[in-house]
């Protein structure tokens, strides 16, 4: 089915202004709406978070200390889309156990750029290194060319599930890659991850004798000393709170 006309311009994306008894074309609302639609539908967003947005991100109203933590953190995100570019902290790296919400808010700051006009693709980690690897020629040392140039060249990349994946060197030298090209170009990183780093705010380390350390996977551990401290350079890092895990809180809703 044919899509309406634009009942402002007719189609044309031009519309006309009368402006102190002078008349000129100015662009219609429309174009920027196209062009809006059309980037989100390039972005590749799974369908389990195709509708992710802040209007639907879910707290946990019945825990007063929960509702609290995971409220700072809804702002801290939404904070940074709406100031979106930048140049200082142009990434956001979300860290936190499975179920904290961590893809519904990436998702939802991820579309927030889209709407500004910034083109985006989301990558899910494993499948990323999968797509470069699966294309591997092992007698040039050419992987997955194309896979490999839009991790590095396109405007804003949401990586899903950062580390999720076993230690190789050849991991750890793609990573670094593609992390140190956009940290040193200024181009925008959004990345969620389940593992763990003490200046996140985790424990991976005896504190003051009180004996708690926090055992899981660090990131440093999965993706590299090199990768990981670019990170921190060019992301604004938030750690998740502990909470009911996110997806039976939804579905209970």
């Amino acid at each position: 089915m044919t899509p309406p006309l634009c009942p402002d311009c007719g189609g044309t994306g031009w519309k006309i202004v009368e402006r102190e008894e002078l008349s000129g074309a100015v662009r219609c609302h429309c174009v920027s709406t196209e062009r809006a639609t059309r980037l989100v539908g390039e972005s590749a967003i799974p369908p389990l978070y195709a509708n992710a947005s802040f209007e639907n991100f879910l707290l946990p109203r019945d825990n007063p200390i929960a509702y609290r933590e995971l409220t700072e953190v809804f702002l801290q995100v939404r904070g940074y889309a709406r100031e979106f570019p930048n140049t200082k902290r142009p990434g956001l790296l979300l860290m936190g156990s499975p179920g904290t919400g961590k893809t519904h808010l990436a998702v939802a700051a991820f579309r927030a750029l889209l709407g500004k006009g910034f083109e985006g693709l989301f990558f899910d980690y494993q499948n990323l290194l999968d797509r470069i690897r699966s294309g591997y020629d092992k007698e040039s040392n050419l992987g997955d060319k194309e896979a490999y140039r839009v991790a590095l060249e396109r405007e804003v990349l949401l990586l899903d599930d950062l580390g999720a994946h076993r230690v190789t060197d050849w991991v750890e030298d793609t990573v670094t890659s593609i992390i140190t090209h956009r940290c040193n170009n200024s181009k925008p990183l959004i990345a969620t991850t389940n593992l763990i780093d003490a200046d996140a705010g985790f424990a991976t380390y005896e504190k003051s004798g009180t004996g708690l350390v926090d055992h899981r996977t660090t990131l440093t551990e999965r993706i590299g000393a090199r990768a990981r401290s670019r990170l921190f350079e060019m992301c604004l890092v938030i750690k998740m709170p502990l909470i009911e895990d996110y997806r039976i809180r939804k579905q209970r809703s």
